[in-house]
């Protein structure tokens, strides 16, 4: 049986995490494992990885076969660097001594890059938030601006239009007036001179 240290698919659709697993070669992807190694969170920037160091050297350090993923994990966290000293040690090249003397050089240099990696990326945002309220600022500003003018062009439109309206209005009011004051006026006397006509016959 060869036992492969792999990743197993966890979470929802298009949001997925995964288990890092020793599993028999042969199982299915998400079936049966021997153990399980740790997390592996893809969707945090830097991705969020769970290891149990100890665990997975001695499963390493024991020959398991690794996916390609998993081998990408177990060096970015260190394991396989670790892996490599401890076999220098037994060929004799290095003492256990120099192994964690190298290897914590190695981890301070590993945190001191993930380290600078989250304050670009706390910077950048911070930066892209900074951009994004100035420019929405400027359209604000922008679209001000052209609403005064365009209160501006309505005020000025509707005082030249009101003009000829106010001059046209009391010209229309004063034609009747007068025309049914006339009217009004010569009824009457025509009733009179129709009615003195017959008297005098």
């Amino acid at each position: 049986m060869a036992t492969r240290i792999r990743l197993q698919r966890h979470g929802k659709k298009n949001k997925a995490f995964f288990h890092l697993v020793a599993a028999d070669s042969r199982a299915k992807r998400d079936g049966k494992f021997i153990e399980k190694l740790g997390t592996y969170n893809p969707n945090t920037n830097p991705a969020t990885i769970d290891i149990n160091f100890e665990k997975t050297l001695s499963w390493v350090q024991n020959g398991a076969e690794m996916s390609d993923t998993a081998r990408a994990i177990l060096s970015y966290k260190g394991v396989l660097f670790k892996n490599h000293l401890l076999n220098g040690v037994k060929k004799g090249a290095l003492n256990a001594e120099q192994v964690e003397e190298r290897f914590n050089a190695w981890l301070a240099e590993k945190d001191s890059k993930i380290t600078g990696k989250i304050d670009n990326l706390s910077k950048k945002s911070d930066q892209d938030k900074a951009d994004r309220l100035k420019a929405e600022s400027e359209t604000n500003a922008a679209k001000a601006k052209e609403l005064e003018a365009k209160n501006l062009v309505v005020e000025e439109a509707p005082a030249a239009e009101e003009a000829p309206v106010v001059e046209e209005t009391p010209a229309v009011e004063e034609a009747p007036v007068v025309e049914e004051t006339p009217v009004v006026e010569e009824t009457p006397a025509a009733e009179e001179a129709s009615e003195e006509a017959p008297t005098e016959e």
